[in-house]
Formats: structure tokens, sequence, C-alpha cells
């Protein structure tokens, strides 16, 4: 055999067994008459000794053949180690090394197989399949496979079945670009990838499978970020016959499960309920992060008509109040105002006012307000002294707020306010149904067209949907949003409508989603779902700032597999075959 133990297994209990190990040397250090040897395996790391007292021809050999990544096979005795490392499981013990083989020679890596790695982002990518030997890049996927094990038992224990649903669909308009794949046996059409099983599970509702869930596979075609890849997994769920709050019930409790199981994080209090509305007024963002207060105060009876043009001008002004932080030099405020005008936040400037030892307020603006104006809003920002108050404003309030949140974030970060091992969650309700576009110049769905409308809200949708709110739902923990969902709608006259608001003629609507229109005609049950972001939540979990190091095999942040080397052409033949003409992007 090749091992009888693997390189993480062994204890000081284990002393003067025989045993053969297998796995890759981390590293060989010589001492004197004596080679040390690190061998390592997914499951650990365990000190081989070769030594000139023992065996010198052994050892001679070993400084000669094994070099870094080498596969091999030791054979040997466990023995107690005189120089215990503490940091390993295995530190109390060594192999007394009796003979080894090289299974595998390796050429020298590109970059250091250690967690503190000398390799940058780009090279790891490219030889993943060696980033992966490295033991926290290993734990990710090892939290991974163990969240996937306990939603499982969990799902399986509330009477989910666990169904596959067609990775080759039919493409839909709303939301985020398909990734379409051409059909050879039916030329000149297209299947789309799906963004995600939405319309299948509701039909799988309608059929009477009553709980469903699925760890699947999603595909959107759109730009990339930390907490975005082009195809990333949900943990899709889909219930009958509920309301929001049974499906909020079933998923807290499912939260509350993996917390406990994966973290050792006991949480018994119910997750507080934010409406979309406050969200967006107290921290500019529909995915708050509450591990921290900082929240916003609107200050345009404090500041405006003062005489300050960029105020008395602006359509909202709105600030935080940064604790402690009156004592930030001026460099650093003005790495605060450079930050909020980098063009992906957009401000125009900042205005920041210290509350000074004395209690009175020193302002950046202070040529157009009085002591008695800055007073005024200390106190509105319920501020003290010692505290920094950070003011933006602008002509658009949805756009300031989400310049805010940003800016609120920043100043989280640099006070050290946003702990990856504290966790917040809550849940955002009460979303607008719809959202205006300017591209396409008309509403748009803001989850997708087949949320149901709060009852309350129905008669709005003939006379004034932009008003309407949608039975729909969002968990978010430390600014994250792991998961979403919402009631469905089941009643074809109903979606019918919803289309028409979105601006599908009948005969488009027919086109696009008659398949589920029909199905709705033939008792469809009241529904209801809610779909995780499995990377996300492994990525909180880890304590990771991009959901790329809990995915075995990632794209780069321009949607590249530069392992593979994809996406690339493909060979005329194939084009052929698929009736497809390709244009010289050179010409």
């Amino acid at each position: 055999m090749y091992r009888t133990h693997n390189c993480g297994q062994l204890r000081l209990s284990d002393a003067g067994k025989e045993v053969t190990l297998a796995g890759w040397v981390q590293r060989a250090r010589k001492m004197g008459g004596m080679t040390f040897v690190d061998l390592r395996d997914r499951y650990g790391l365990t000190q081989i000794v070769f030594n000139d007292d023992t065996d010198a021809a052994l050892n001679a050999r070993a400084n000669h053949d094994l070099g870094r990544e080498y596969v091999v096979q030791i054979k040997g005795t466990v023995a107690e180690r005189t120089s215990k490392n503490p940091n390993l499981p295995t530190g109390d013990i060594e192999i007394i090394a009796s003979d080894f083989k090289v299974l595998n020679p390796s050429e020298i890596p590109p970059f250091t197989i250690e967690d503190d790695t000398d390799g940058g982002d780009e090279l790891r990518m490219r030889y993943r399949y060696l980033d992966l030997r490295r033991p926290s890049v290993r734990k990710n996927l090892e939290l991974r496979h163990r969240m996937t094990m306990e939603v499982r038992r969990y799902l399986d224990s509330k009477g989910f079945l666990e169904i596959e649903t067609p990775m080759l669909v039919g493409s839909t308009p709303e939301g985020a670009r398909d990734f379409v794949v051409p059909s050879r046996m039916n030329p000149g059409q297209f299947y789309a990838l799906p963004q995600s099983p939405q319309t299948l599970k509701q039909l799988l509702m309608v059929s009477g499978m009553d709980r469903y869930f699925q760890i699947v596979k999603c595909f959107r075609d759109e730009d990339l970020r930390a907490d975005r890849q082009p195809e990333f997994t949900q943990i899709d769920c889909e219930m009958s016959y509920v309301e929001q709050e049974d499906v909020i019930s079933l998923f807290e409790g499912m939260a509350k499960h993996l917390f406990k199981e994966l973290r050792g994080v006991e949480l018994t209090d119910p997750f507080p309920r934010m409406p979309w509305s406050e969200a967006m007024r107290l921290y500019g963002s529909d995915k708050p992060d509450t591990r921290f207060g900082m929240e916003f105060v609107e200050l345009m009876d404090v500041m405006k008509g003062k005489g300050f043009p960029v105020f008395d001008s602006a359509a909202y002004i709105g600030g935080i109040n940064a604790k402690g932080a009156a004592s930030y030099t001026r460099k650093q405020v003005d790495q605060l105002t450079e930050f909020v005008k980098r063009p992906q936040i957009g401000a125009k400037g900042m205005v920041y006012a210290r509350v000074e030892a004395d209690g009175n307020v020193k302002s950046s603006v202070d040529k157009f307000y009085s002591q008695d104006d800055l007073q005024a809003l200390k106190k509105a920002m319920n501020a003290e002294s010692g505290d920094l108050i950070l003011i933006l404003s602008g002509d658009d309030a949805m756009k300031t707020r989400k310049q805010l949140c940003e800016l609120r974030l920043e100043m989280g970060n640099r006070l050290g306010l946003r702990d990856k091992n504290k966790f917040s969650c809550l849940w955002v309700v009460d979303f607008p149904m719809f959202e205006w576009s300017d591209e396409e110049q008309r509403l748009m769905a803001m989850h997708h067209p087949f949320t149901h409308p709060k009852d309350e809200d129905i008669p709005l949708l003939d006379t004034d949907p932009a008003a309407v709110r949608a039975d729909a739902y969002d968990m978010v923990v430390n600014g994250v949003e792991v998961g979403g969902g919402s009631i469905r709608i089941h009643d074809s006259e109903l979606q019918a409508k919803m289309f028409e608001i979105l601006g599908f003629t009948p005969e488009k609507a027919q086109e696009q989603f008659g398949f589920l229109m029909n199905a709705f005609k033939f008792g469809a049950p009241p529904h209801g779902g809610l779909a995780y972001g499995l990377d996300r939540w492994v990525s909180l979990f880890a304590g990771l700032d991009s959901i790329r190091d809990c995915i075995a095999f990632p794209k780069n942040n321009s949607g590249r597999d530069v392992m593979l080397d994809a996406p690339a052409p493909l060979d005329q033949k194939q084009l052929d075959e698929l009736q497809l003409e390709v244009k010289d992007l050179k010409d």
C-alpha cells in the first residue's frame, strides 16, 4: 500500500509504530548530519528525520533526491520529538526514516506553496492546482464541503426534496445578460445558461413537489467585482402554501443552524427586520452593515440657506459621525476627500467638522457658518468632543446616499469597526416592486417579474405602479446579501398584468413565459422561496474579502479562466457545424 496513515494523523500515542506516509515535500532542511523533511498532504504535515547516525547512505540519498513538491513515499518509525511544535497537531512526533521512494519528481514551483506565498493573484490563478495545495486555500474548500452537507441535512429534516433542473434553458430578457449556447441540431437557435432556476422551481411547485431545493450553478454575463463571478452557486429553495413569514422563519432557522455548526456561534434572538426605505435612508444601501452605527443624518434644515452655494443648491445633504476621529490630520481628511471623489464613487467633494475638546466646532466651511450654526450641526449629529463629522451633498438624493454609504464603510474599516469575527444579521423587507431604468426608459422589476406585490398595494398597479411594494426579502449579514427571495405570483391574470406594466406585449409575454402562464391555469398553489449564495456564505464564514478564494477554479476580474485559457476562439470547423460566422475584431 502507498500509506498506512495520512500526514495529519499520527500522535504521541503512536510512538514506536512502523508507518508508511505519502505526500508532497513541503521543505527540506539540512542540519549537521541530519536532514529534516516536512511531508504534507491534505490532512496535515509531519516531520521526517534522516540521520547519519542511523543510516548515512539514506541521509545522503535524501539530500540528493528530495526537492520541493516531490511526491514521495516514506517508511519509518514514529518517535517523540525532542523539540516539539505546539502549532502543529502532529508537533509532538516525528518519523525516523528507514526508507523512501520518489513517486514523482517536481519542477521548481512558480511560487512557494505556503500560506504566506510569494505568488500574485494572476500567477496563482494560472497554477490554481498548485495554489489549492496551500492549507489556507484548502481549508476554504473543506468549509464549503461542510456547509453543503449541513444545508442538505437541515433541508432534508424539513421535508425538502433535492431536484435537479436543466442547464440548457431558454433566454430571458429580464435581469442580467445571459450566456448563450448555440444548438448544432437547431441551426440559428440558442440555449441560455440559467441565471437561476426561477421559473423551473415554480413549475415544480405547480407539479406538487411542495418543497424543493438544489445546490446549483447559475450564470450571469455581468461585470465582475469581489462578490461576483460569471458562474456561481446558489442554495435554491421553493415552498408551497407559504406566506412571507413562513419562508423567513424557516431560512432564518437554517442560518442559525449554519452559524452554530460551522462557526460555533449561537444566535438566539430573532433577526431584525428593516424596511428597504429605512435601509436606504439610514445607510444608503439595501444591504447595510449593521456591525456599527454611524447612521446617516439628513442636514437640509441645519446646513441649507446659510450662503454656502454647494449646500444651498443641493437636493440632499447628509452626514455621518465618526466617533473619536477628530484627531484625524489634514492629510487623512484629504485622503477621505480623494476617496469620495474617485470615479467609481463620484462625489464632487466633502465637508468636515471637528468637535474640539472645549466643545466648539471647527469646520472646513467656517466662513459660511457661525458657531451657533455649527453647534446646531453638532446637536443634529449627536456629536461629542473628539468626534469628526463628515458631510456629502448632491442634486440626486439616492445617488448621494450611495456615496455616503461608501464613505461610511471606509470609515468603518479605518476605525476597526468591521470585525470579521463579529456577525450582525438582519432581513431587509418591503422592497419596491419596480425601479426605473434610464437605459430602457421603462419600469423594470427590482427582483424579477414573478415577485408577488403586497396584497394591499395591488390596486396601485393601475394608478401608481412605482409606489407598489413587493413581498420580497433579503437576508443581510455584515453588509453582504447572503440570500434573497419573494412570494411568487401564482395567478395567471396577475402575472399578465405584471408583464404589461413591464412593457411586454401579450404576444411577447406568451413567447417568453407562455409555459409558466399556461401552467398557472392548471391549479398553481401559492408559493414562495429563497436562494442563498453559497459562495458568499463560505467567504463570510472564512473571513475572506472575495468569493474567488472559496471557489476551486475561479475566473479572474475579466471573467477569464487563465489556467484553461478560456474563453477562446473556436476552430472554423466547429463554427461551420454551428452555422456561425464570427466577425474578425481586427477589421
